[in-house]
C-alpha cells in the first residue's frame, strides 16, 4: 500500500533536521549537545519512519501516533537502569556534564535518553524490510519451559551479580544480563516476549532487534565524536581498533542491547503494540 504524500512529509522533516542539527552539534561552541541531541535523533527517527512506511506500507508513527509519543516516554527510565548500573562499572563518562546542576543534568539526560528505544525499534522495523533478513529460514524452536524461563534467570542474575562484584573484569555481560532476568519475568506477567517467535524457531525479530540497535550503533558514535558535551569510554581489554569514541569490540554490545530494550518495554508497558519484526 502506497503512502500519501500526507504520511511522508514527516520523513522529509526528518531529513532537514538531520541537515540542520548535525553540523550546528559539531561545530557550534558551547554545550551544543545537550540541546541539540533530541532533536538531532528526532529528525533520525522521522526519517527513518518514513522510510519503513515507503518499503512496507505501515510504520510506528502512522500506526498510532500516541503509542509513536508513548515510546519515548518509556524510553528514559529504560536507560537510566544503565546509567545505575554504569556508577559501579565506570565504562563511560560525559565530558562537560559536570557544568549543569543536578536537576539540569537529570532533566537534559532524559530528554536525551527518551530517543532510544524509538531510534533503536525504528531502525528495527527498517532492517526487517531487508531481503536478507526475510529469506531466513526457521531454526531452532525455545519452548517458554518453566526449565527454560529459571535457567534464563539464574543465568542473568549471575552475570548481573558478577559485575557488579568484578566490574573491571564482567563488565561486558551487563549486556545480555538484563533480558535474561526479564525475559522470564515478562513471560510469567504474560507481557510479549522473544519467545514467542523463538518457540515457532522464527529468529528473524530478534536479529532485525540486534541490527537495529547496531546501525544506530553506528550514528551514536559519528554524531557523539564532535560532540560537547559527549561520552567517552573505559573499557580495560577492549581499548584498541577505535570506531570514533568506539573500541570496535564494544560495538558488540549493541546486539544484546537491543534485546534488552525490547524487554524493557514489555516490563513497563504491559499494553505495548506489537511490533512488525
Amino acid at each position: 500500500m502506497a503512502a500519501r504524500p500526507a504520511e511522508k512529509l514527516h520523513g522529509l522533516i526528518g531529513l532537514i533536521m538531520i541537515a540542520v542539527l548535525w553540523p550546528l552539534n559539531w561545530f557550534l561552541p558551547g554545550l551544543r549537545t545537550a540541546y541539540l541531541f533530541f532533536p538531532l535523533w528526532l529528525g533520525y527517527i522521522l526519517f527513518v519512519d518514513a522510510l519503513v512506511l515507503k518499503r512496507s506500507g505501515t510504520s510506528l508513527y502512522t500506526r498510532s501516533r500516541a503509542e509513536f509519543w508513548a515510546l519515548f516516554v518509556v524510553s528514559a527510565p529504560a536507560w537510566w537502569l544503565f546509567e545505575v548500573i554504569n556508577w559501579r562499572t565506570k565504562n563511560w563518562e560525559y565530558l562537560g556534564g559536570e557544568t549543569f546542576s543536578g536537576v539540569e543534568y537529570f532533566v537534559l539526560s532524559s530528554v536525551s535518553f527518551s530517543t532510544v528505544m524509538p531510534a533503536v525499534f525504528e531502525t528495527a522495523e527498517l532492517a526487517r524490510t531487508f531481503r536478507w533478513i526475510n529469506r531466513i529460514k526457521p531454526g531452532r524452536r525455545v519452548q517458554p519451559t518453566n526449565q527454560v524461563c529459571l535457567g534464563f534467570l539464574a543465568g542473568g542474575l549471575g552475570m548481573l551479580a558478577l559485575t557488579m562484584i568484578w566490574p573491571q573484569s564482567f563488565y561486558p555481560l551487563v549486556w545480555g544480563s538484563i533480558v535474561l532476568i526479564l525475559e522470564p519475568v515478562n513471560i510469567w506477567l504474560g507481557r510479549q516476549h522473544f519467545l514467542q517467535w523463538l518457540h515457532e524457531g522464527d529468529w528473524r525479530p530478534v536479529i532485525s532487534l540486534a541490527g537495529g540497535a547496531l546501525i544506530c550503533g553506528f550514528f551514536w558514535e559519528l554524531w557523539n565524536f564532535k560532540s560537547f558535551p559527549k561520552w567517552v569510554y573505559h573499557t580495560p581489554g577492549a581499548e584498541f581498533l577505535y570506531v570514533f569514541e568506539m573500541p570496535l569490540l564494544g560495538f558488540l554490545g549493541y546486539l544484546p542491547f537491543a534485546w534488552e530494550l525490547f524487554a524493557l518495554r514489555n516490563l513497563l508497558w504491559p499494553s505495548a503494540p506489537r511490533m512488525r519484526l
